[in-house]
């Protein structure tokens, strides 16, 4: 059956953004059919057509992770967790195209997921899900110590939470006006981002601050950093490039290869987390495929308070 899948016609935002209809081209080897079930919405989703610039990309498929089921596989298919079959239930991260009825796939971006694991939740844990790994196995952080994480009541910041508490790492988390519960529902210290900020972590730390990690961005969230964490190698951001690149400090990107290498390799914790109950990913939104638009336009303003989610 013909559904539909979103692209971008140009490099010029979310006006560039439509709807066409689509037939997912049939498995080769290695390759999976998977009819989409959830689709995982992220800032990236439109900052990957706002950095492109080559013609020959267009039309450029939109949406990095989704759950779904498998409706076809080629020959001498095995899932990133090791055998799959039509029919199982899967959750795949750097696709190209999530958002979308179905999509063929490489098969090693898959993993069948356990019965109990929710739609929503499963196509929204591995983008930030990996990220929030990455800056926690980044930070150098062990059990006893105490970091700052900026953005902590966000989709990266809910999982960085719940990895940090089970590392017996403390979290002192800023986030907006009104989002405190938000922080301390995963057991973070929040701080509501205002004038001293570096005070007002200072005070709710119960010890040094030994790195800062940035999931928000700002000057107000690096000067923070700054003033509270002296080694530089010790201060990463996963959205200000251009901070780090002025102050000295690292920027994290899945693009990287030393970050996707390590971002592909938790993914099968990450899923077993989620399965067993020590890790839940917090649904702010849910939206039609159709509405896919509306829902980015939320993601991409920074207020959304949770993952977003498009259920086609």
């Amino acid at each position: 059956m013909t559904g539909i899948r979103w692209v971008a016609d140009g490099f010029g935002g979310l006006d560039d953004f439509r709807a066409v209809a689509c037939e997912p081209a049939a498995p080769g080897p290695g390759q999976l059919t998977v009819r989409v079930t959830a689709a995982g919405v992220n800032p990236a989703d439109l900052k990957h057509t706002l950095r492109a610039s080559d013609p020959a990309l267009l039309p450029l498929p939109i949406g990095y992770e989704i759950a779904g089921v498998v409706t076809a596989m080629g020959p001498r298919t095995r899932a990133g967790s090791g055998a799959v079959s039509v029919g199982d239930r899967v959750a795949a991260f750097r696709v190209h195209g999530g958002y979308a009825s179905a999509i063929t796939i490489p098969a090693e971006k898959a993993f069948v997921l356990a019965d109990a694991v929710p739609d929503d939740q499963a196509a929204g844990l591995l983008l930030a899900g990996c990220t929030a790994a990455e800056l926690l196995s980044r930070s150098g952080a062990v059990s006893g110590e105490t970091v700052l994480l900026h953005g902590a009541s966000g989709a990266v910041g809910a999982v960085f939470l719940q990895l940090a508490r089970r590392a017996g790492v403390t979290v002192v988390g800023t986030a907006g006006t009104g989002r405190s519960d938000a922080v301390s529902r995963f057991g973070g210290i929040p701080v509501t981002y205002g004038p001293e900020l570096a005070r007002l972590v200072r005070d709710a730390a119960p010890g040094p601050v030994v790195a800062a990690l940035d999931a928000a961005g700002g000057p107000e969230a690096t000067a923070a950093s700054l003033e509270l964490v002296a080694d530089r190698d010790r201060i990463l951001t996963v959205v200000d490039r251009e901070a780090a690149r002025e102050y000295g400090f690292d920027a994290l990107s899945g693009a990287d290869p030393a970050s996707a290498a390590f971002r592909d390799g938790v993914r099968g914790e990450l899923l077993e987390l989620l399965a067993a109950g020590e890790l839940t990913v917090p649904i702010a939104r849910t939206f039609p495929l159709d509405r896919a638009v509306e829902a980015l336009r939320l993601v991409a303003a920074g207020h959304a308070g949770g993952k977003v989610v498009l259920i086609p």
